[in-house]
Order: structure tokens, then sequence, then C-alpha cells
């Protein structure tokens, strides 16, 4: 381990013996969110800082490790939770988190990523400023219908392999993660996880689709010109030499887009589906709804192994690393993120209540619909969108036919935030991290954390700001 890596580990410890602190501090009692100070958002900050430093001081260390520095950072919150309030609360939070939240993500994501990586584009593809900006435009279109998940691990492979031979290549894969990542999803509830919270909710499913039509196709096709721009830049200093022998294009495994198509169904059928059928797990209602779903979306993910040839894969150069490294991570965030969700969750009685005054008139109560796109829209970046949503979504008063009513634009800028910022930094949407990664794979020298959150905000904010002129 090198001199730096020491060092932040040392800092890992300093922040652990604080949470330890804090909890032999803590006085015995219920889960409270307004009790609670932000001392126990230290792990999931730890976390956050580990993903973000890390890899740009002891990378080799942190690919080795990364899911031990995880576990690490879970343990420095779950053994304090559970001393200041119990094995039983403890032992609830953890199975609410994972049964509710965590495996709807990850199997999904397993699930996307299995079934894509079924299907192979042969032929040969010059990633040349008219092809990149064609599939990411594609890419942009598909993110609604199949979801950012579905549309970007259908799309990365050609992508990436259409730009083996381009000496410049990383802002090809930045601007993919923002438009078929995350600004695609934007009008539909299948589109991203956020969305189809307010969709179960009781929005209607086209409401996205009309309210921010016109604010996702300015935030598009202004993106996709500038990246034409740039890529057109690079494409004229880089002068890359046409292949000798041009392959015609044809796709293997092409039936794997039908078990697409099921996960989308699925996913659509458990939000309209209602047989008010649950089970009991530790105090967690688990809908029949829900865990249909889940069983059917892992049976699709096998249908694909069972059926795809294996040459398909191959040709793909499909591996299990990405998946098993989101899925390592995001259930650390997930589990950490606990005590920070239920702190805003506490509105102005908790220790973030100066967040939440700045999206409400303290005289009148009234929101400020601007401010809930950027306070909701920042936190979505660095926190799991989904659960932000629903917070702000409830912080606005929760009723889906008012919010789609007289408070249109509230919910309107909420919706935005949630989608649209979680393109500021690679743990801001489900799809970010698993692109960066295939990336990594081929061979792509991604930026750090923050040189990618930098990267993006010089992009975006000018754009965020736009709409909020828009919508003032």
């Amino acid at each position: 381990m090198t001199r730096v890596g020491r060092l932040i580990g040392r800092v890992a410890a300093a922040l652990l013996l604080a949470a330890w602190a804090q909890s032999a501090a803590a006085a015995p009692g219920a889960f409270n969110g307004a009790e609670l100070s932000l001392a126990w958002a230290i792990p999931f900050t730890g976390l956050l800082l580990s993903l973000a430093l890390w890899p740009i001081f002891a990378a080799d260390f942190w690919h080795r490790h990364f899911g031990k520095i995880t576990a690490a950072w879970t343990a420095s919150f779950l053994i304090p939770f559970a001393l200041s309030f119990g094995t039983s609360e403890t032992w609830h939070q953890v199975v609410h988190v994972l049964l509710l939240e965590y495996l709807p993500f990850v199997i999904l994501l397993f699930a996307l990523y299995t079934i894509a990586g079924g299907i192979a584009l042969r032929g040969t593809l010059v990633g040349s400023p008219a092809l990149n900006s064609g599939i990411l435009a594609i890419g942009t279109l598909l993110a609604s219908l199949m979801g950012t998940t579905g549309a970007a691990m259908l799309l990365i492979r050609p992508l990436l392999r259409a730009n083996e031979a381009r000496a410049h290549k990383v802002h090809v894969v930045v601007f993919f993660i923002i438009l078929v990542g995350n600004v695609g999803g934007a009008l539909s509830p299948l589109g991203d996880p956020p969305l189809f919270i307010g969709f179960l909710k009781g929005v209607d499913f086209f409401w996205t689709t009309r309210e921010l039509a016109l604010p996702t196709f300015l935030l598009a096709g202004t993106l996709l010109a500038v990246f034409y721009a740039l890529d057109s830049w690079f494409w004229r200093r880089e002068q890359v030499p046409p292949p000798a022998v041009r392959e015609p294009l044809a796709i293997d495994g092409a039936f794997n887009f039908l078990l697409i198509a099921g996960v989308v169904g699925e996913v659509l059928l458990s939000g309209l589906w209602k047989p008010n059928i649950s089970f009991d797990v530790a105090g967690t209602p688990l809908e029949l709804q829900n865990l249909t779903r889940e069983v059917a979306l892992v049976a699709l993910a096998l249908l694909s192994l069972w059926l795809t040839p294996r040459a398909v894969r191959v040709a793909n150069a499909f591996n299990w690393a990405p998946i098993a490294e989101v899925a390592k991570l995001f259930a650390g965030i997930f589990l950490t993120i606990i005590p920070v969700i239920v702190v805003l969750q506490a509105g102005h009685r908790g220790a973030l209540y100066e967040l939440v005054d700045l999206v409400t008139d303290p005289a009148t109560g009234a929101p400020h619909h601007i401010m809930y796109l950027w306070v909701a829209g920042l936190l979505s970046a660095f926190l799991d969108n989904a659960p932000t949503y629903l917070v702000f979504f409830n912080l606005a008063g929760g009723d889906a036919a008012a919010l789609m009513g007289p408070l249109k634009p509230t919910l309107t800028m909420i919706s935005a935030g949630a989608v649209y910022f979680g393109a500021l930094t690679y743990v801001g949407n489900a799809p970010n991290f698993m692109i960066k990664a295939i990336a990594e794979e081929r061979g792509v020298s991604m930026p750090s954390f923050f040189a990618y959150l930098a990267y993006a905000a010089i992009i975006l904010t000018p754009l965020f700001v736009g709409i909020s002129l828009l919508y003032r």
C-alpha cells in the first residue's frame, strides 16, 4: 500500500472512531431523523470519498480491495447503529433497504446487463462524429422506452468498439453517460427509477412525457450539437485511417430484444397490477407484484444465458466484473445512506433543515420550485436519486393530484432535478458506474470521480441555468 493509501486509511480510521463516539453519546430510543446528528453521515461520506480518492492515489489497492473497504464503511455504520438503537431496529432497517430498495435495483441491473450482453453487433463500425452522434441520439430516444440502464447496456459496447482506433474517446463515453444514462430517461416512468416511484405514488404515466418534453429535447439537442462539434474537432486532428476491409453489419442474439421487452413489461406490470397481497419479512411488507417482478427478471436473465450462444458473449467481451463491482459498492451506499435519508425526511426538524428551508418560503410555506430543481438535483447527484425524489415529493405535499395540478411547476422541477442532475457524478444514477467500468475494461482511461464531476459540471451547469430561466 502506498504512503498516500496509508494516509487515507488513517483518515478513514479517524472517521470510524468519530462514528463510534457518536453512538456512545446517543441515547437509546426510536430511530428518529429529527434527533440524529450529521455524525451519522460519516460512513456514507467516507465511502463516497473512498470511491472518489482511493482510485486516484492507490488505484491498484482500491481495485483489489474495494469490496473490503466498502464492507468496513458499512460496518462503521451498522455496529454503532445497533449499539444505539438495538439489533431489532438495525435488522428491520437492513431488511427494509435490502428488500425494497437494493435488491430491486441490483436485480433490474443484473437482468438488463445480462440480456443486453447477449446482443452483439457485428460488422465494421468507424467512430466518426456522425456515427457517434447517431448512436448517442438513438440511445437517448431508447432510454425512456427501455430504461437508461437497458439503453446504456445495449449500446455501450458497439460504441466502444467503433472508437477503438480513436486516440481521443473519453469525451464519447462522458457524453454517453450524460445523454443515454441520464437525460434520455426523463420522458416516462420506465426511463428512470425516480419517475417510476412517482408513477407508483399516483403520477399519470404520460405526465412526465408532457411536462419534461421541452426541457429534455432542449437539453438533448444542445448536448448532441456540442458533442458533434467537439468530436469533429478531435476527428480532424486524429486523421483515423479507413478500415482495410468493411464487414457488413449484422446482429447476433437478436432474440434478446424480446427478453428486454419482457423486462420492460414486468416493470410496468408491477406498477399497474395491485393484488393487495403482501408478505411480512421482519416488519417489512413485501408485495406480491414486486416479488413476482424480481423472480421474473431473474428468470429472463437466466433464459438469456441459456439461449445465447457463448460466442456472442465472447464477441462482446462479456464478463461479470462490472455488475459485481456495482453490486458491492451500491450495497454499501444503500445501507450507509439510511440515516442521511431519514434526516432529510425529518424536514425542518432535522439537522439538514437549512437545505429544506431553501425550497420553502418560511412566511407562506409556498414552494420555491426553482430551488427544488437545484436542491433535489444536487442531492440526487450524490445520494440515490430514487429516495431523494421521494423525500422531496413528500416535502412538497405528497399529493399526486395537487402536484400535477396547482403545484405542477414544483413536481416538474423535482422530476427534472432527480433525472438530469444524476449525470453529474458516477454514483448519480444506476448506469453511470457500469458504463465507466465497462469502458475501463475496454481500455478507456476514464476521469477520476472529481475529474468527471468537473467535466460534467462544465457541460451541464449552463444548461441547468437555462432550465431555471425557462421555468422561473
